[in-house]
């Protein structure tokens, strides 16, 4: 997969380690796998990024208990242990980090506090509602994150796993971040009810049909009309989306 994307075009590959969090192992009776998990996760894709001689491995922190579920995470105290864990298991074969899906403030704390440990650069990437984008899915404002950045200072901010039309309206939001901003959208129809329940599976979520390459990248002209400067895809945006991508974005001299 991670060679599929690079040859697409693609500048960063991101470790298949979203979901590779103890709890989820331990549900499964593998978490006796955890630490040879992430190592061969990010040996892949440093593989591949050296097989296609450019880019950089991010090395992924998905969300601690379940994606969108911010009524069952740990508070930032205690969930910066369990990423500080996963950040010095991957801290040698990664570039940067990337803290992904974060739904609420405190949630998106936590991740920068345990991946900020090891002195890489850290990016972080907060999820909005599908109702509306000027709210993370807690709740709250997407601007209550602001604090947040100016104390940890992550290295970006993103907004990711939302509807490309919530996107739009979060952006904004960002302006005063003072970091490079940026955005990669899912291609669901919504993130629906079943999904919220006890250990769901992508079975219960639809996948659009309306937002092809062309599409895509129409949203992405809009992204980076807004000040983004890191536009990539995450759920059901697949290599012919990245390849739409980078046409355009190269033919304008972008990075």
């Amino acid at each position: 997969i991670h060679d599929d994307y690079f040859a697409a075009g693609a500048e960063i590959a991101t470790t298949n380690t979203y979901n590779a969090h103890r709890d989820r192992l331990r549900n499964n009776g593998v978490e006796d796998k955890f630490e040879e998990l992430h190592v061969l996760a990010c040996r892949l894709a440093a593989e591949a990024r050296d097989a296609a001689g450019r880019g950089r491995v991010a090395g992924s922190l998905g969300p601690l208990g379940a994606s969108y579920r911010t009524d069952i995470v740990p508070t930032a105290d205690i969930a910066a242990g369990y990423y500080e864990e996963i950040a010095k298991i991957q801290a040698p074969y990664v570039d940067l980090f990337i803290c992904e899906t974060m739904s609420s403030v405190d949630q998106a704390r936590g991740a920068l506090l345990g991946a900020k440990v090891v002195g890489k650069p850290v990016w972080l990437a907060i999820s909005v509602s599908d109702d509306d984008g000027g709210l993370l899915r807690s709740g709250e404002p997407v601007e209550a994150i602001l604090p947040v950045i100016s104390e940890l200072a992550p290295d970006a901010v993103l907004v990711n796993c939302s509807l490309p039309e919530c996107i739009d309206a979060a952006l904004p939001k960002l302006a005063g971040a003072g970091v490079p901003i940026g955005a990669y959208a899912n291609g669901f129809t919504s993130i629906d009810a079943a999904f919220l329940a006890d250990n769901p599976t992508v079975d219960a979520l639809t996948t659009r049909t309306d937002l092809g390459p062309d599409e895509y990248t129409a949203f992405a002209k809009g992204w980076v009309d807004q000040g983004a400067s890191i536009i990539g895809g995450c759920c059901e945006v697949g290599p012919a989306h990245i390849a739409a991508l980078a046409a355009q974005f190269r033919l304008k001299g972008a990075a």
